[in-house]
């Protein structure tokens, strides 16, 4: 009796079960045809979404990354419709709960990488800086070579690849020589007390007048800055027409040469550092009179 009991247990679950898949068999042809359309609409949704992301970033990674971002959303939001046809929909919102646990516990794990991630993507749209710029980024000053999600490559004028974390890159002051598209330079000269002021200045200014390389829509300005130990020092702003290290180098140059050579041309002296030697402890005793006072043995 006890078998014949479980035949019959067994054979109606068989039936039961039987029942329930025709049953479904309506659902699972409209979840095929649901799949089956939602995939070719996550497709155009993703070449639209691309096509948006190109005119607002020029940046291929950062596309790339947010189309098949709305990708695997769209795709995601397919199977879940299709889920919900055959009544699944429950599992997959519990599998989602997990999904999320587990992403916020990696999110603490690895909050530096997610930083540096997420200050990429703000780079890429407000773009501070480009691959070519000549910036400086805290201590570091050179060419951009490469900007990625995570980091951004500097080659600096010592000829050093300098891999800074997009983080620091974010949350620093950004130096962009070549917004402007030329640099300016700062030449600091003492001369004199003896000379002309006046005249130092309409003779300075002549001599750096007609540099090659020199922005001629800025103006050269002139000033006389502090009176030194031996000398009254003045700053020369020069622009150059470039943001290029050679051509800031190279302009720097000539225009100490042209100085150096129109100073020599009239007798306008760059004083060595004078020093006085004082005997007295409250000052003003020269070595003649400390001589005086030593009597020959």
């Amino acid at each position: 009796m006890d078998f014949s009991k479980a035949i019959e247990l067994i054979t109606q679950k068989l039936k039961d079960w039987s029942k329930n898949t025709v049953e479904l068999i309506p659902n699972f042809l409209l979840a095929a045809v649901i799949v089956f359309i939602g995939f070719f609409i996550a497709k155009f949704i993703r070449k639209m979404t691309g096509k948006l992301f190109d005119r607002v970033s020029s940046n291929k990674a950062l596309n790339n990354l947010f189309t098949s971002f709305v990708y695997v959303l769209s795709i995601g939001a397919v199977i879940f419709i299709a889920l919900s046809v055959l009544n699944l929909d429950k599992v997959v919102t519990s599998i989602l709960a997990g999904a999320g646990i587990l992403g916020l516990a990696l999110a603490f794990a690895f909050q530096d990488i997610a930083a540096n991630f997420m200050s990429g993507i703000f780079i890429s749209f407000r773009k501070p800086i480009k691959v070519g710029d000549t910036v400086q980024i805290k201590e570091y000053m050179g060419k951009v070579e490469a900007i990625t999600l995570r980091d951004t490559v500097i080659r600096t004028f010592q000829g050093q690849m300098v891999i800074i974390p997009n983080k620091e890159v974010f949350q620093n002051p950004i130096q962009n020589y070549s917004l402007l598209g030329m640099r300016r330079m700062d030449i600091e000269i003492g001369i004199s007390y003896g000379e002309d002021l006046e005249r130092v200045k309409a003779i300075t200014l002549a001599a750096v007048k007609d540099l090659p390389q020199m922005a001629t829509n800025m103006e050269t300005q002139f000033f006389f800055i502090a009176f030194g130990d031996s000398s009254i020092n003045f700053s020369l702003r020069i622009w150059a027409e470039s943001c290029e290290q050679g051509v800031y180098l190279e302009t720097r140059s000539l225009a100490i040469i042209k100085i150096k050579q129109a100073y020599d041309a009239n007798d306008i002296m760059i004083p060595f550092p004078i020093r006085t030697i004082d005997f007295g402890i409250k000052g003003g005793v020269t070595a003649t009179e400390v001589l005086k006072t030593i009597k020959p043995t």
